[in-house]
């Protein structure tokens, strides 16, 4: 029996590393690989019912919370010098797997029928949260990094938790947090780790059961305001100036459409697959 715990505890700890892919990578959305791994519905049931079967709960997901930890220092290392030398071929990457996850979310939209209205919110999402995402330096200023910049990531993280096929960092690359959350992974800067995990579980308390409700009385919009976000956070971070594309060359380009390509059958097959797992 012991055996069996050691045997599920370190599963559960694997499929945390895994999970954390969906927290640092661009076009992965943690809520998928979550539903994935099957812990999708009893981690969100937990959020919107913390004090239902609390300790039974809490003590299943703490090997899956270890393992995200993990995962994010063993992999932010790799990335960061992704990012730091091939920044802008690799965002095309990552705008592939956004690509490759926009059918299944267009399916998901239109699960309880779809109407007019719906793709108002949509187009509207894709024209005004376009105009203020592309202005907002112009109109805030730069983002500051400070406590509750990592507060703000940590809630954004979250949601990509709550709503299977949200990738929101995509977004924090836009909002320039993501590099230097990257760095503070690779070294383990509780200053980084601390005021994030404050703010995921914050929005997961919170949000989880709007969510629930709001995705209960108002699926398709939600779900079309969401793509209108993600179409247009997308395309935001191909163009300047988050992609830099001074010194690129023909195999550059080469390189970027390879990725890109690779990107869209990953997201698309990552969508697939959990769409058969349902």
């Amino acid at each position: 029996m012991e055996k069996d715990n050691i045997k599920n505890w370190l599963t559960r700890f694997i499929k945390g590393i895994f999970i954390a892919l969906g927290f640092i990578l661009p076009g992965v959305s943690g809520g998928v690989l979550a539903a994935i791994l099957g812990l999708y519905e009893r981690m969100l049931n937990f959020m919107a019912h913390i004090r239902q079967n609390f300790k039974q709960d809490f003590w299943y997901f703490v090997p899956v919370g270890l393992g995200g930890i993990a995962g994010i220092i063993l992999l932010s290392n790799p990335l960061e010098y992704l990012l730091t030398t091939y920044k802008a071929i690799v965002l095309w990457g990552f705008a592939g797997a956004i690509i490759g996850t926009l059918p299944s979310l267009f399916r998901e939209s239109a699960k309880y029928g779809r109407k007019r209205s719906d793709w108002y919110v949509f187009l509207a999402t894709m024209v005004l949260g376009g105009l203020f995402l592309y202005n907002m330096t112009a109109i805030f200023g730069d983002m500051p990094v400070n406590f509750f910049s990592w507060i703000l990531a940590g809630g954004l993280i979250a949601l990509g938790v709550i709503v299977p096929g949200l990738s929101p960092s995509n977004l924090l690359l836009y909002l320039g947090l993501f590099d230097p959350m990257i760095k503070g992974f690779k070294n383990a800067d509780i200053g980084v780790f601390l005021p994030m995990a404050i703010g995921g579980l914050i929005t997961l308390i919170l949000f989880s059961k709007i969510m629930n409700y709001l995705l209960q009385h108002y699926h398709a919009k939600v779900y079309h305001f969401i793509l209108g976000i993600v179409v247009v956070s997308t395309l935001l971070i191909v163009v300047p100036p988050v992609a830099d594309y001074s010194g690129f060359t023909a195999i550059s380009v080469v390189a970027s459409i390879v990725l890109l390509v690779i990107g869209i059958w990953l997201g698309y097959w990552m969508s697939h697959l959990e769409q058969k797992l349902k």
